[in-house]
């Protein structure tokens, strides 16, 4: 398995020929595992937690697993490049019905309070939120992670003001089934509650960093930016089609709101 740095994907930039994408007064639906929040620690440590209760699980059997821990660079490396849960516990050691023990200790633990102090705000994003303030383009969340804990996480960075609303969901194990059906929903409810309090979505984009965030965009007819530093790689991204592939939401925001174009409106 080729050992990748986390982080090192490029940004690919898109053609186009309009010179302000987001003007003010839109809104910008955005994700936020991945785009706004790093949850790259706190995955490879449920990934490791989850290792260590299966070993003991079979240690109270007297049975010894052979476990390989992967490190965080080859584990973050399958998941961006969508390689199946049961095939990163075969890679670590495990077979038959361990696979599925170890599975089974996953979803309790990924989304605990325990664990979510490890999320770190990704580089640029205080940046291009206020970038994105100051242009009047309203940023509104549309998230699998519950709402609670994602306004618990913007005020810890004291970044709740910049967000006009978050659309979470309601059980905990939602974020990590990402589930695209689940994203559609939960941006559809978002776009009819923009037009219901008279905001004009006919501008709005979607950016996300996971194919459900692409193609719950696609099913509105929004065009969409694909992010490379989440939990996806450029190239699987790229098989979505998205309007766009840039590596973080900093880069996303400079290819929506041009520098030249951006002064241009403000003076």
């Amino acid at each position: 398995m080729q050992d990748v740095a986390y982080g090192s994907a490029p940004s690919i930039t898109p053609t186009a020929t309009a010179s302000l994408r987001l003007p003010s007064g839109s809104t910008l639906f955005c994700d936020f595992d991945g785009p706004i929040a790093d949850v790259s620690d706190r995955y490879y440590h449920t990934y490791c937690l989850a290792l260590k209760a299966t070993q003991a699980d079979y240690a109270r059997q007297q049975i010894a697993l052979p476990i390989r821990r992967l490190t965080k660079a080859q584990f973050w490396y399958m998941k961006q490049n969508r390689v199946p849960d049961t095939t990163i516990a075969d890679w670590s050691g495990l077979s038959g019905q361990q696979v599925n023990d170890f599975l089974s200790h996953v979803p309790p633990l990924v989304n605990q309070p325990t664990l979510l102090h490890q999320d770190q705000l990704q580089p640029g994003v205080r940046t291009a939120l206020t970038c994105l303030r100051d242009r009047g383009v309203r940023i509104v969340i549309v998230t699998l992670r519950q709402a609670a804990q994602v306004l618990d996480f913007l005020h810890q960075y004291e970044l709740a003001t910049m967000i006009s609303q978050i659309y979470g969901a309601d059980n905990i194990e939602t974020a990590y089934k990402n589930r695209t059906e689940h994203k559609i929903a939960h941006l559809r409810e978002a776009i009819i509650d923009q037009n219901h309090l008279g905001f004009d979505t006919s501008h709005s984009w979607m950016v996300g960093d996971t194919e459900a965030d692409v193609c719950a965009g696609q099913a509105f007819s929004l065009p969409t930016l694909a992010l490379t530093c989440g939990i996806r790689s450029s190239l699987y991204l790229k098989g979505f089609s998205p309007t766009g592939v840039f590596h973080d939401l900093s880069a996303a925001v400079k290819y929506l709101i041009p520098q030249e174009a951006s002064l241009h409106v403000t003076n």
